[in-house]
């Protein structure tokens, strides 16, 4: 079961240079081992609303969060440890909150980020994920 962390998502969705490694890897994994946070999913619609891709994002929540993938949130009282992560491993906010949603749901991180590599999980890249199945 997988994390995929903002980047990922919009890596494909903006056509950045590993949007063939994100695509094989979504057209690879079962949506419902794919989980997203709340503050993800948010996030990818704030940017996509703000570069005038509406319907992209409607697309997204119709293709893939209402076809299976999850989301998690973190309660009020993760939130008040997030502050504990941004110390301890430097991270941001954001950071923070993928990581405390990995680790409360026991997943496997998917991201680009590398600032996960100062943590005490181990984040993976789609397409080391794609050449492990297959």
């Amino acid at each position: 079961m997988y994390l995929v962390d903002t980047n990922i998502f919009l890596e494909g969705f903006l056509e950045q240079e590993k949007m063939s490694e994100v695509k094989t890897f979504f057209q690879n994994i079962n949506l419902n081992e794919m989980f997203i946070t709340d503050l993800a999913l948010h996030s990818i619609g704030i940017i996509l609303y703000r570069l005038g891709k509406n319907k992209l994002f409607t697309t997204f929540i119709n293709d893939m969060v209402i076809n299976g993938m999850r989301i998690v949130s973190l309660t009020p009282e993760d939130l008040v440890l997030l502050g504990k992560n941004v110390k301890e491993y430097n991270l941001s906010f954001d950071d923070a909150y993928q990581y405390y949603a990995t680790k409360k749901y026991d997943l496997k991180l998917v991201s680009f980020d590398n600032d996960f590599d100062k943590t005490d999980i181990k984040r993976e890249e789609p397409g080391k994920i794609i050449n492990a199945i297959t």
